[in-house]
């Protein structure tokens, strides 16, 4: 029986889904021609505010497979896309026919794209009552969210869907062993379910969605200098962020690279990690660090084609901190635990690469793309313990070898064990 066929066999309705444990069974994304099967771990938790809040939004990177998803996970529900252009119309020029057409149970993919639907939705949740009514789906954050908080806010349930992470592939037996391969050939799932090569998937991404999005976010008026600043951008994957240096390479100005970090960010490109804020020395660096969501996009964007140019590779330590630090953010939104993370560094150098604040403890992560663990690798949490004087510390070592085991210094952990 294929996956389509199985989950037609369900009831429509949540309260009917809910009442044969569907909520029990794994999420699946599925294609059929490959029988590749990855449980996407968000699922979990949409299905639980499914039930709470009126309206759920589902945003992330494009081709990070938030379609494919909530197709599957919600059989029941019908499917309209405002990227068609003749649905967009209808949307846009009779909002009242187009919602009397799609008022419940309904996903409207791509919903950004007709703002005006937003201020007609809130008023038929309000008067209706209904919970799940409506799934809104988008990739580009920045207007999804912006409409959301005009007229939605406090009706709706917002998760992130971003490519696949180490926990998603592991318990599918897609993650490979050698971290390298990993860390090269990407995590976005049209990789895997159609076997695409990394390169060929990359070049084609921004050419057509990176650019395509950005250009209707900002007005880049020279393609070449904004791959340009991608590039450098790259360069700079899991080291502090100057932005003075950025505006100089790339002969523009600060406030141009301000804006385009921006884009970045709303377009699901890159993140940015802030500096832990608790000032115990005055050599604290408080400029924050720039990573990227996906390792495979921020090869391609530095010229790696294969996972051979990695181990003499000048950035192979930054490539693994970017790869542990995305695994880390992607696995908190796909398991809906937001948590406050930082790091902190001084400048001389002394630094911890991972900071999450749990009520009263400090969880304290270092990345380090080694697969021998030497005293000196512990340095950087003895000098913060020092200096911060902080109790309920809990410190954590990540790297490339394949055996964890505890230490007075720190827990060793492999890196494919790692994750929130």
């Amino acid at each position: 029986m294929t996956i389509e066929s199985h989950f037609q066999s369900y009831n429509s309705t949540i309260s009917k889904l809910a009442s044969c444990n569907f909520k029990l069974l794994c999420i699946f994304v599925s294609d059929i021609k490959t029988n590749m099967t990855i449980n996407r771990e968000v699922s979990k938790a949409i299905y639980f505010m499914l039930e709470k809040y009126p309206v759920i939004a589902l945003t992330g990177p494009r081709q990070s497979g938030k379609t494919t998803l909530l197709k599957s996970i919600l059989p029941g529900y019908e499917y309209v896309s405002l990227e068609n252009p003749d649905n967009r119309y209808f949307a846009k020029s009779d909002p009242n026919g187009f919602l009397k057409k799609y008022s419940s149970s309904v996903i409207i993919d791509e919903v950004q794209q007709v703002p005006s639907l937003f201020s007609y939705i809130q008023t038929i949740v309000d008067e209706s009552g209904l919970m799940g009514q409506f799934v809104l789906s988008g990739s580009q954050n920045f207007h999804l969210m912006q409409n959301i908080s005009q007229s939605l806010a406090g009706r709706v349930a917002i998760f992130k869907l971003f490519p696949f992470d180490n926990q998603e592939l592991k318990s599918a037996n897609f993650l490979n062993p050698d971290y390298l391969l990993n860390l090269v050939r990407g995590f976005y799932p049209a990789i895997y379910d159609r076997d695409i090569p990394s390169t060929d998937f990359y070049s084609n991404y921004v050419q057509t969605y990176v650019q395509r999005d950005l250009s209707q976010l900002i007005a880049v008026k020279d393609l070449r200098v904004f791959r340009k600043f991608l590039g450098l951008c790259a360069s700079r994957a899991g080291q502090l962020l100057n932005m003075n240096s950025l505006a100089v390479e790339c002969g523009i100005s600060q406030p141009t690279v301000k804006s385009w970090i921006s884009v970045l960010e709303h377009s699901y490109i890159i993140f940015i990690l802030q500096p832990f804020h608790e000032n115990f020395s005055k050599r604290i660096v408080k400029t924050p660090k720039l990573y990227f969501y996906d390792t495979g996009l921020l090869c391609h964007l530095l010229k790696i084609r294969h996972h051979d140019q990695l181990p003499a590779h000048p950035f192979k330590g930054f490539l693994f901190e970017n790869m542990m630090m995305a695994e880390y953010v992607k696995r908190m939104y796909h398991k809906n635990e937001l948590k406050d993370i930082t790091f902190w560094r001084d400048s001389s150098g002394n630094e911890v690469d991972l900071i999450v604040q749990d009520g009263l403890k400090l969880y304290l992560t270092e990345f380090k793309s080694t697969q021998t663990v030497m005293p000196d690798l512990f340095k950087g949490f003895r000098y913060f313990e020092q200096h911060s004087k902080r109790k309920n510390l809990v410190k954590t070592l990540v790297y490339t070898g394949t055996d964890s085991q505890k230490r007075t210094d720190a827990d060793i952990l492999s890196w494919n064990e790692f994750g929130i």
